[in-house]
């Protein structure tokens, strides 16, 4: 996966689409990616403690990585992750500008 955490990006369909949010977790096991603001599910949760509420707490919830492209933060736009070699190390790059991606 070319996504990592702390991504901003942007949602390219669903319900949710043309959201846009930080990256909080990748799930490189299933492909998935929980993104903040977006596909937001209500959950039920049940008191554990004495002293604790429980309630209908509203929490994001994965979305496919498929679904979503990095915002480049030189261009401002949606966009593919490359890769280019600097220095022996391996660089993200933005497939339209080609600024370099944190």
């Amino acid at each position: 996966m070319k996504l990592r955490k702390g991504d901003n990006v942007i949602v390219l369909s669903g319900n949710d689409k043309g959201k846009t949010g930080e990256v909080l977790e990748v799930i490189p096991k299933t492909e998935k990616v929980i993104v903040k603001g977006v596909n937001i599910r209500k959950k039920h949760v049940k008191p554990r403690k004495a002293g604790e509420e429980g309630g209908i707490i509203p929490s994001e919830f994965p979305v496919h990585s498929s679904i979503v492209n990095v915002v480049c933060p030189k261009c401002g736009k949606a966009t593919r992750v490359g890769y280019k070699i600097e220095n022996d190390k391996k660089v993200r790059i933005c497939k339209k500008c080609g600024a370099e991606l944190k």
